[in-house]
C-alpha cells in the first residue's frame, strides 16, 4: 500500500491519507518557480488544457450551443441531482455507438467534469476496511479522493516496456475480500498509452475472477493517433461491471467548461443488483453542486452536430507533436523514452540522474528547469513514478519547438563533463 509522503516534501506541502497531492498544485509551484526576470514566454509542458492555443480551439458547433442554451432563458434554474434527462440520454446514445449494447439515460449522472465523478465513486465505496486499486503511473487525484474518504488504495504498476499495460498478476496478488475495484486509464494519463481489445479483455477476467468492478476513466476517448484504435472498458461490460468516467473537456478542448458523466456500463445489471447505483444517485444528492444547466442543455446540440472535421483535425496535430517530441528526445542524453505515445496527450520519459552533473532526481530536475529555463514539465514523482518526467505536447507548434530547444539547452548544461 503507498499512502506516506513520497518524497512530496520537497514541493512545500505535504501528501497523506487526508489530504494528497495534486497535479495543478505540482504545476503551480514549478510556475511560481519560473524567473520573473526571463522575459521569455513560459512554455507549459506540465498540464493538459490545451484550451489557451489557437490551434486547439473549440468548434463554433459547441460555442453555438451554449449561446442559444444561455439565451434561451429555460436553464437559469436547478437541475436535478442526476442531470438534465435530454443531456443524460443524448449522452446515452453517443457512448452506445462503440458498446455491443444500449445504455439507457438512468445509467448516466452527469458529473462537474471527470474529477467529480472521481470523488463520487470514492465516497460511494468507501467504507471501513475498503480497498482500490490504483494504477502506477497515474493520475494523483484518485489518491486524494481515496485518502480523504479514508479508503486504502493499493498500487499495481503499469509495465512499461509492454506500452505500459496493466501488471495483471500484481493486480491478482494485491486484491483481497476487501477490495472494491481496480482503476484504469484509458487512453493513459500519464503515459499516453492505448490499450488494446484484447488486453481490455484481460481486465475484465481478472476483475470477473476477483469480484470486483472497474472503473474505467475515459476522459482522452477517441484521442487516438497510434496503431492500437479506441476500445471503450465497457465493451466488456457484460464480463465485469463497469464505472465509465469522462468528460467533453479533452476531446472538445474545453476543460473549463466543467461538464462530465459517470455511467454505469453493466447490461447484467449487477451494480444495480449490488446497489451500486443506489449509492452513486445517494452521494450526488449529498454532494449538493450540479454542473451548469445551461452547459447541461448544450450538450445534445454540441454531441449531435459536432462533425468529424474538427475532430480529425484535433487528432492531426496531436500526432504530429507526438512524433516530433518523441523525435527530439532520442538527442538527449539524460532522458530515454520506452513508447511514443498513441493517445491522449502526454508523453513519458525517463531520467536519469546519473548522467547529470548537479541534479539528483526529477523533482530537482523540473524545479531548475522552470528556473533557468521558464520550461514546465511534470516530474514523474507526482503522478507515482520517480525520475520519470511526463511531457505534455497539446501545445502549439512553434511553443512545442521552443520548449524543446529550451530543454535540450538545458540538459547540455547540466551534463556530465
Amino acid at each position: 500500500m503507498e499512502t506516506g509522503d513520497g518524497g512530496h516534501k520537497k514541493w512545500g506541502f505535504r501528501a497523506n491519507n487526508a489530504c494528497g497531492i495534486t497535479v495543478r498544485g505540482v504545476l503551480e509551484t514549478l510556475m511560481d518557480a519560473t524567473n520573473p526576470e526571463d522575459e521569455r514566454q513560459t512554455i507549459p509542458l506540465g498540464h493538459g488544457d490545451p484550451s489557451a492555443f489557437p490551434c486547439f480551439r473549440t468548434t463554433k458547433i459547441a460555442e453555438d450551443a451554449i449561446v442559444d442554451s444561455l439565451r434561451s432563458a429555460k436553464f437559469n434554474g436547478y437541475a436535478s441531482n442526476v442531470g438534465f434527462l435530454p443531456a443524460r440520454r443524448s449522452l446515452a446514445d453517443y457512448l452506445s455507438r462503440d458498446l455491443p449494447y444500449k445504455l439507457s439515460p438512468d445509467d448516466v449522472f452527469l458529473t462537474i467534469g471527470c474529477t467529480q465523478a472521481i470523488e463520487i465513486v470514492m465516497m460511494a465505496f468507501a467504507r471501513p476496511g475498503a480497498n482500490i486499486l490504483l494504477p502506477r503511473p497515474g493520475f494523483p487525484y484518485y489518491e486524494a479522493c481515496s485518502g480523504y474518504r479514508k479508503l486504502e488504495y493499493r498500487h499495481f504498476d503499469l509495465l512499461p516496456d509492454k506500452g505500459w499495460e496493466v501488471n495483471l498478476q500484481a493486480v491478482e496478488a494485491l486484491a483481497d475480500e476487501n477490495t472494491v475495484g481496480m482503476v484504469i486509464i484509458n487512453p493513459g494519463n500519464p503515459c499516453g498509452s492505448v490499450y488494446t481489445y484484447e488486453h481490455l479483455k484481460k481486465v475484465a477476467e481478472i476483475a470477473k475472477k476477483l469480484g470486483i468492478l472497474v472503473i474505467a476513466d475515459e476522459v482522452y476517448g477517441h484521442l487516438t493517433f497510434g496503431k492500437n484504435p479506441f476500445v471503450p472498458m465497457g465493451v466488456f461490460g457484460s464480463i465485469a461491471p463497469v464505472l465509465t468516467l469522462g468528460s467533453i473537456s479533452k476531446r472538445w478542448m474545453v476543460p473549463g467548461w466543467r461538464i462530465g458523466w459517470l455511467v454505469a456500463s453493466d447490461p447484467n445489471g449487477v451494480l444495480k443488483e449490488t446497489k451500486v447505483v443506489e449509492s452513486i444517485i445517494s452521494c450526488l444528492k449529498i454532494s449538493v453542486c450540479d454542473p451548469a444547466t445551461f452547459i447541461q442543455a448544450a450538450i445534445p446540440q454540441i454531441i449531435e452536430k459536432t462533425t468529424d472535421e474538427f475532430f480529425n483535425n484535433v487528432i492531426s496535430i496531436l500526432r504530429k507533436s507526438a512524433e516530433f517530441v518523441y523525435d527530439q528526445i532520442k538527442d538527449i542524453d539524460c532522458l530515454t523514452c520506452p513508447n511514443k505515445s498513441e493517445g491522449a496527450m502526454f508523453l513519458m520519459v525517463k531520467f536519469n540522474s546519473t548522467l547529470m552533473d548537479d541534479i539528483n532526481d526529477d523533482t530537482e530536475f523540473c524545479l531548475k528547469l522552470a528556473k533557468e529555463e521558464s520550461v514546465i514539465i511534470l516530474p514523474g514523482t507526482a503522478a507515482g513514478l520517480k525520475n520519470w518526467l511526463r511531457i505534455t505536447f497539446a501545445i502549439e507548434p512553434t511553443s512545442l519547438q521552443d520548449g524543446l530547444l529550451r530543454l535540450k539547452a538545458f540538459c547540455k548544461r547540466h551534463a556530465k563533463k
